[in-house]
């Protein structure tokens, strides 16, 4: 029978160690739990290495005899960066669903495990399985989540930990899902916006690849026919010079695209060319302002909750930064994290940054002066909040006609261009007939 050592406190708070002879880990829990104790460690002893090696003998031996009694062997590969992510989305439910049930009085391992029987997404499903699993093994919440680097980042780690330590799981489970919950619903909002000029462009892409591959080259042996060597319009000419290279060098216009996409994607790993990026989206002309709104608005709520959820305010500030989406916005946070760390207040490495308006500076300094913090951050928050729903209601309205004159512009000049030699040959033909009549006369 296995022997397991365990950790555990009394009644009075005092710790306490030993072991037991039981057949599984639940048993040695309940055991200490029929004892009186409360267990916050329960493993499996190491068993002696003689013993070991006379088992991994008889394995071996067995195995060579036809493996009658060998156990099969379990590969199990895991490739990396295959089904390591959980979607944000399914990630909201998750902390929705456990923030309820624990609220409702469930306690934690079984909210888990009941999590684990209805959750349909297979990577999520064996993470809550293995989070249950370290429960039982005398685990902490925080320090199971903190296995899982990907899933689960320092901002949901560390408000988990905060809770825990705090005594107040239910509270910061139910502030962490309110947290996730505005940040897709400001994420939706923004891609809903996108969603429309995203389409238009590539409609219009198409339409334009379309007629410089298939249309205008038959329009080019039409004129050649009619004109008879004549010269095109300069205007005409142009426009049949780029069907002519991108119908004869479709693939290398093809590549040449994937290739500037390449570049741009190698372009903002680069320290530099992310700063300039983030620099350019926070004052591009009818985008900047809603960048702005989203990044001011996601760096309140984030401080607010880990700062009202117990996260002590450098651990915070450091949390922010790194989950802050932009590196302007993370450079300024990182100046108020040197601003704190050597004792001065917030709101001056904020000033400086050029980046927070001076209604947010305000509000923070009030916050900080009357020791109200956490709740100016989130009245920011929720502000700024109704700010990007203006915003993108603002930018949908002007985008629309904008694009609809890009798609008349693009299409009108092509048709203008194709009508030219038209017109032209219409003019001469005209010149022809009158020079005929005065000739007769």
């Amino acid at each position: 029978m296995p022997t397991f050592t365990y950790v555990a406190m009394d009644s009075r708070g005092k710790e306490t160690k030993g072991t037991l002879d039981v057949a599984s880990q639940n048993e040695a829990i309940s055991r200490l739990k029929e004892m009186g104790y409360f267990p916050t460690k329960v493993v499996e002893a190491e068993k002696p290495k003689a013993k070991a090696d006379k088992k991994g003998k008889a394995k071996s031996s067995g195995g060579g005899a036809g493996g009658k009694r060998g156990k099969s062997i379990n590969l199990n590969i895991r490739i990396p960066g295959l089904g390591s992510r959980v979607k944000p989305k399914i990630l909201t439910t998750f902390t929705r669903q456990l923030a309820t049930l624990v609220d409702a009085g469930l306690p934690l391992l079984r909210g888990l495990r009941v999590l684990e029987r209805q959750e349909k997404n297979a990577t999520l499903r064996n993470i809550i399985g293995e989070l249950a699993t370290a429960i039982e093994g005398g685990s902490t919440f925080s320090e199971g989540l903190a296995q899982h680097p990907k899933v689960f980042n320092r901002l949901f780690v560390n408000m988990v930990k905060a809770g825990e330590l705090g005594g107040v799981l239910e509270v910061v489970l139910n502030r962490l899902a309110e947290f996730m919950e505005k940040a897709e619903k400001i994420k939706g909002k923004v891609k809903a916006a996108m969603f429309y000029p995203s389409a238009v462009i590539i409609v219009a892409v198409a339409i334009l690849a379309i007629l410089m591959v298939f249309v205008i080259p038959k329009f080019e042996q039409i004129f050649k026919d009619m004109l008879e060597g004549r010269g095109l319009p300069a205007f005409t000419e142009f426009v049949l010079s780029i069907s002519r290279f991108v119908s004869e060098h479709a693939i290398l216009t093809a590549i040449g695209v994937i290739t500037f996409f390449i570049l741009f994607r190698l372009f903002l790993k680069l320290k530099f060319g992310r700063k300039l990026f983030d620099r350019f989206k926070l004052h591009f002309p009818l985008l900047g302002p809603l960048v702005s709104k989203v990044a001011i608005s996601r760096f309140a709520r984030t401080l607010g909750t880990l700062v009202s959820s117990g996260v002590p305010i450098l651990q915070a500030l450091t949390i922010v930064r790194e989950t802050s989406g932009n590196v302007i916005i993370s450079e300024a946070v990182g100046a108020v994290h040197e601003s704190v760390k050597e004792g001065e207040t917030i709101t001056a490495p904020l000033e400086e940054s050029r980046v927070f308006p001076p209604m947010v500076i305000s509000m923070v300094d009030v916050g900080e002066q009357t020791g109200a913090l956490p709740e100016m951050l989130m009245k920011i928050a929720d502000n700024y909040d109704d700010e990007v729903d203006n915003a993108v209601a603002a930018m949908t309205s002007l985008l629309e006609p904008i694009m609809i004159v890009f798609l008349a512009v693009v299409v009108g000049s092509i048709v203008i261009a194709l009508f030219l030699p038209l017109i032209t040959l219409i003019d001469q033909l005209g010149d022809t007939t009158s020079s005929g009549g005065s000739g007769a006369e």
